[in-house]
């Protein structure tokens, strides 16, 4: 099982050249790196990223994270994955971008 990442493209971008993040300005206030799971993250991109071009998808292994990765209650009493660490670019096993289409984000068909 994997955990996605939403970023915008100058997150995105800021991670690769930096090497790690502290995440979007919402991480930042929150103080945790905000996480979905595969059945989540869809939900996650139309309430809070409808408009966003130039998003993208990064995907995690939440197993070596380890403590520092918790799932608290969220969104409906679901639990969500929250990091409370930097997020480093070795953590991402990949990332495609998501283009913006008529009914919303394109994600890829595999995700799990």
């Amino acid at each position: 099982m994997l955990i996605y990442k939403l970023f915008r493209d100058a997150e995105w971008q800021d991670l690769q050249s930096n090497g790690e993040t502290i995440g979007a300005p919402i991480d930042v206030a929150d103080g945790f790196v905000h996480f979905s799971d595969a059945k989540q993250v869809q939900t996650t991109a139309e309430l809070y990223f409808s408009d966003v071009e130039n998003l993208w998808l990064a995907a995690v292994d939440p197993v070596p994270l380890g403590d520092d990765l918790k799932w608290e209650e969220s969104r409906g009493g679901a639990l969500f994955p929250h990091l409370f660490r930097k997020l480093r670019m070795d953590d991402v096993k990949w990332c495609v971008a998501l283009p913006l289409g008529p009914s919303g984000h394109e994600f890829p068909k595999d995700l799990k």
